[in-house]
């Protein structure tokens, strides 16, 4: 097993990654209290049981599957749950399941009572290299993704790798794409990984552990977004706009490998665009880009009418660069 630290004062927790976790999560878990477990209809029922077992009194809330249950509905159910089994200010929430999962979780321990504890057990690839550490949690607002939210750290994060073996080949390369992503902003050998490596079960901890240590070193420097945790929104600005614009017919992952693709240099591309099929990744899209290019203008990224865009001119290095919202729509379009 690998622990890693996320180390911010008050907001310090531990991420433990290894295998056969979830059967001893009460070692890494407070559960001697109430606990609400939040889960989808498509993550597998043993997951959150085996939390339920370890928990003092438990209730376990089952959510449909997609993105459309990061809305207010799905965010007002889980809060009247919750105040309806009686969950008080010592209590605490589980988020079992992939980013959708953990980012309504969250947010609703973040809100609840002005804030409860909240763990997070990521079961999706996607949501173990990225979404389940850091803080970050919202929910959509009709179509804008993500616009409705706080920064909210766990308390603690589990992340049992054998929970991939039920995900198909679709959903791990959408979560390699968010490794992929840290990989060429600031890990060149991680890139290399990608590039001259065969993906088995090894190589896969491996860029698990390797993401994870990208990530939590950029949000220990930059917790609140003001400065290096951009880089974390590469390939997300345009790629938010192409998911609002395809809502349901692309994962996340994938959206964001498309969103890449202009944001590197042209010497880079021809290498990107290697690794993007060797990992089943899209690498075009039939899509209205001034549709996708309009939630781009209403991202939570822009700062007024300026956004900032995130370029790798070398791979391993980055550049972010302020630029007016409209300088960027027509960079994409004519670049992609």
């Amino acid at each position: 097993m690998k622990v890693l630290k996320f180390d911010s004062g008050l907001n310090s927790y531990q991420i433990s990654v290894g295998h056969a976790l979830l059967d001893k999560v009460s070692d890494f878990f407070n559960l001697e209290r109430r606990v609400v477990i939040v889960t989808d209809k498509g993550v597998p029922k043993e997951y959150s049981e085996k939390v339920a077992k370890c928990a003092k009194e438990s209730l376990i809330v089952t959510l449909p599957e997609g993105e459309g249950t990061k809305s207010f509905k799905y965010l007002e159910l889980l809060l009247k749950k919750m105040l309806e089994f009686g969950l008080t200010r010592s209590d605490c929430l589980v988020a079992v399941g992939g980013g959708v999962i953990g980012d309504l979780a969250g947010f609703a321990a973040a809100s609840y009572m002005r804030g409860i504890d909240f763990y997070n057990v990521p079961t999706t690839l996607l949501s173990q290299v990225d979404s389940s550490v850091g803080g970050k949690c919202a929910i959509n607002l009709g179509a804008t993704k993500n616009s409705v939210g706080a920064f909210y750290q766990p308390k603690a994060v589990v992340i049992d790798v054998d929970t991939l073996k039920t995900l198909g080949k679709r959903e791990i390369s959408a979560g390699l794409a968010e490794s992929l992503k840290m990989a060429l902003t600031s890990d060149a050998k991680l890139f290399s990984v990608f590039e001259n490596e065969e993906i088995n079960d090894e190589i896969l901890e491996r860029i698990i552990v390797s993401s994870l240590k990208i990530k939590l070193d950029v949000v220990t420097q930059d917790e609140k977004e003001s400065g290096i945790r951009k880089i974390l929104n590469f390939g997300h600005t345009f790629g938010h706009g192409i998911e609002s614009e395809k809502m349901g017919e692309l994962y996340h992952g994938e959206c964001v490998a498309l969103g890449m693709i202009p944001m590197v240099n042209e010497e880079i591309k021809p290498r990107l665009l290697k690794v993007l099929e060797k990992l089943n990744l899209p690498t075009k899209v039939d899509i209205d880009i001034n549709k996708a290019l309009s939630h781009v203008i209403n991202d939570k990224k822009a700062d007024g009418d300026k956004i900032s865009a995130i370029f790798v001119k070398k791979i391993g290095e980055y550049e972010i660069c302020k630029m007016k919202t409209n300088d960027f729509c027509d960079y994409i379009r004519k670049k992609f």
